[in-house]
């Protein structure tokens, strides 16, 4: 019997530069491997804010953005303000209780000069009491006729069904507040209607 031939290795590796020219993708990934202490020193780096001037810069364009959001819901733009206040029928909502006296800008300082009067003569607090409950039943039904009115003028304006979720409670919450301390802030005069 015949000894058999040593095989031999005849698959060929071709290089790179035959691969590329094939238009077969590239092997590896491009770029050398970073080292340890390079790989550490860009864990150690702060990735937003490196520098104190950075830092300041941020905070400065922090404080200018929360001072026109501050100024743009006081002035009443539409950007600025919650989602409960935007939208042409909140405006116009805003705008019918500014224009009006109403029961309730005057009740909170008459309930603190009632509440003093009661605690420092005891004598009329039960007068004090009853003037308080007086005056909380006049702004539920100062608020229900605005109510009303508002109703009518929005149904008139924008049609049957229109009306908001929640312009009751809207309507109490803006004539409860002193009208200094609305925000946003009044838009119109005393006495001057939207139409």
């Amino acid at each position: 019997m015949a000894k058999a031939q040593p095989k031999t290795n005849t698959t060929v590796n071709p290089s790179d530069e035959e691969l590329l020219a094939a238009g077969a993708p590239a092997r590896g990934k491009g770029r050398p491997t970073p080292s340890r202490r390079e790989r550490e020193a860009a864990n150690r780096r702060p990735i937003v804010g490196a520098t104190p001037a950075d830092r300041k810069a941020a905070r400065a364009r922090l404080t200018d953005d929360r001072e026109r959001a501050r100024v743009g819901l006081a002035n009443g733009e539409e950007r600025y303000l919650p989602a409960k206040d935007r939208g042409e029928q909140r405006r116009y909502v805003r705008d019918y209780v500014d224009a009006r006296w109403s029961v309730g800008e005057v009740m909170l300082p008459l309930m603190a000069v009632f509440l003093i009067v009661s605690l420092a003569v005891t004598a009329i607090e039960g007068i004090a009491f009853v003037l308080i409950w007086l005056f909380v039943a006049l702004f539920l039904l100062d608020a229900v006729v605005t109510f009303l009115a508002l109703r009518r003028r929005i149904t008139a304006k924008w049609g049957s069904g229109s009306l908001q979720r929640g312009t009751f409670l809207y309507v109490v919450t803006r004539q409860f507040q002193m009208r200094f301390l609305r925000l946003p802030k009044p838009q119109v005069k005393r006495g001057q209607y939207p139409v």
